[in-house]
Formats: structure tokens, sequence, C-alpha cells
């Protein structure tokens, strides 16, 4: 085999892997740009079903179904005995500084979902919820029901928290 065949055998393997990349980046730019136009913006009620006997509450076969179709975590395993414990600061009732006590105590970590109001309001719980590596987690800057909102919305709701949070505690 001469150099031209090897030349020419070199070429258009490379050419077919250029072609086979662009493909691959082609639909990964199609996903990403049509990503948002095949989620549902139907509202969806995230309430529970208590069962008796100490059981794990029943989520509903929609939400089970959601969950499942994008690998989405609500209940754990039935079989483990794990605890998650997760803390809505939407709503505070002025209990967190008393339950980072007990956690610190008990060297219990939790999630704490905080809004900017929270961040703005309650500084120094926060700075402690980090400091003793609890999760600080994003529960948008004005909690607003996600499906009604135009898409630049969604982003300002999630990234101005989180932007904050980062210029507040350089996180």
């Amino acid at each position: 085999m001469g150099k031209k065949s090897i030349k020419i055998i070199f070429i258009s393997i490379l050419i077919f892997l250029i072609i086979i990349l662009s493909i691959v980046m082609e639909q990964k730019s199609k996903s990403i740009e049509t990503g948002s136009n095949i989620i549902s913006t139907k509202k969806i009620e995230w309430g529970i079903k208590r069962n008796e006997n100490h059981e794990q509450p029943d989520l509903g076969k929609e939400n089970r179904k959601i969950l499942e179709e994008n690998s989405g975590i609500a209940l754990g395993n039935n079989e483990e005995k794990t605890i998650y414990l997760t803390f809505d600061e939407g709503y505070e009732a002025g209990y967190t500084s008393k339950i980072l006590e007990i956690l610190k105590e008990n060297d219990v970590k939790a999630a704490f979902f905080i809004t900017a109001h929270y961040l703005n309001t309650n500084e120094e719980l926060v700075k402690q919820m980090i400091e003793e590596n609890h999760i600080v987690a994003n529960h948008t800057k004005n909690h607003k029901s996600m499906p009604e909102l135009p898409e630049e919305e969604i982003k300002e709701e999630v990234m101005d928290l989180h932007t904050a949070i980062f210029e507040k505690f350089r996180i």
C-alpha cells in the first residue's frame, strides 16, 4: 500500500469522525434547545397520603410516574432505615435556631431550602448552616409557582438566589 492510499484512508477516517462529531453535537444542541419545550407546565400538587402502621406514604400514581421518568427521589428505599431531614425555610416559624442546636448536639446534617427573603432576614442562621456543613438548598428567590412563569423568569428565580448566596458567603 502506497503513501497516497494511506493518506486517502487517513483523510476518509478523519472526515468520518468529523461527520459523527457534528451529528452528536447537533443532537446535543437540539435536546438543549428544545428541552424546555417538551417539559410539561401542568401544575402538580406534591402532597402525600399517609399510611397506617408507619408504612411509607403514598405519593400518588402520577407523581411516582414523573419521578421515575426523571430519575427523581421523593421517598427513600423502604428497606433501608435512612432518614433525610429537610426543612422548608420559606415559611419558617422561628424554630431554626433550636433545630440547628439539636442537630449539632447529635452530629446530624440536614438540608435547608431557603428563599431570598429568608437569606436577607436570617443571614446569621444561613451562615451557621453553611459552617456546620448542612445543605443550603435553593428554594427560589420568591417561592413562585414555576409552571406559570416564562423561562427567563424561572432562570432569574433560581439564579438570583444562587448568586446572592455565593456573594454573601463566597461558597
